[in-house]
């Protein structure tokens, strides 16, 4: 399958808006996956209604988060913007860009006085047993991680997922890097003639392993075999709307 009919058909389908292709698909199953990753509490079906219809019909006996359906919301946005810039470098400007547009609308007014949307964190933070970077190294640190990213002329969905894991050991943001982090290594292969993927929520145990692995015991085969896992199966819903 060629990315660029790929690329073409999400791009294409994205302007037209019509349901029920490649596109419409990708952007309720990529905005389910991710969100659920990081403890959203709503549904798939749930989630395509909030796509479909901009409203949401839930069990009577559930409560709905409303910071989930904006995430979900934003997202769906997200995603578009992605699609729009393409073509634009991937950049600093860009990634903090996508964090806006994902964490716009969501904080509490506690939150407001501290948390930086679409701006790098002014707090610590960590993942797990990970130590991410200290707020006043994120500015060199990310300068650093695309400088050596950009200066790569032909990149492998390997290059990409260093890239994800170096990312995400930084942690630039306050929150929001894993879904930011998964909708550049979606861009990236795109961008790059590579089969893109996201990351599916029954996965995550094993996605969240090879991150561990990789960051620190340089262990980088059972991330890059969830992600090839990942990508496979995205390679067969694209075969599903494109091959004739």
């Amino acid at each position: 399958m060629e990315i660029a009919k790929i690329k073409k058909a999400l791009i294409e389908q994205r302007k037209i808006n019509l349901k029920g292709n490649l596109y419409h698909k990708t952007q309720i199953d990529f905005a389910y996956n991710t969100n659920h990753m990081e403890g959203s509490t709503l549904t798939p079906s749930e989630t395509a209604s909030i796509y479909d219809t901009g409203t949401i019909l839930t069990d009577s006996n559930k409560i709905v988060v409303l910071k989930d359906m904006t995430e979900t919301k934003n997202h769906f946005t997200l995603f578009k913007y992605m699609l729009d810039t393409l073509d634009n470098p991937l950049s600093e400007e860009l990634i903090k860009k996508f964090h806006f547009i994902l964490k716009d609308g969501t904080l509490t007014d506690e939150e407001k006085t501290w948390f930086s949307v679409g701006d790098y964190k002014v707090k610590r933070n960590f993942v797990g047993s990970i130590t991410t970077s200290l707020p006043k190294d994120v500015p060199k640190d990310m300068q650093k991680l695309l400088e050596w990213y950009n200066k790569i002329p032909k990149k492998t969905i390997n290059d990409i997922i260093e890239f994800h894991v170096r990312f995400e050991k930084i942690h630039p943001f306050q929150d929001g890097n894993g879904r930011v982090g998964r909708m550049i290594m979606f861009r990236e292969c795109l961008e790059n003639d590579i089969m893109p993927f996201y990351i599916e929520d029954r996965n995550k145990d094993f996605y969240i392993r090879g991150i561990k692995e990789y960051q620190l015991n340089n262990e980088k085969g059972y991330l890059i075999d969830t992600c090839l896992n990942s990508q496979d199966n995205y390679e067969k819903l694209v075969k599903y709307f494109l091959e004739d």
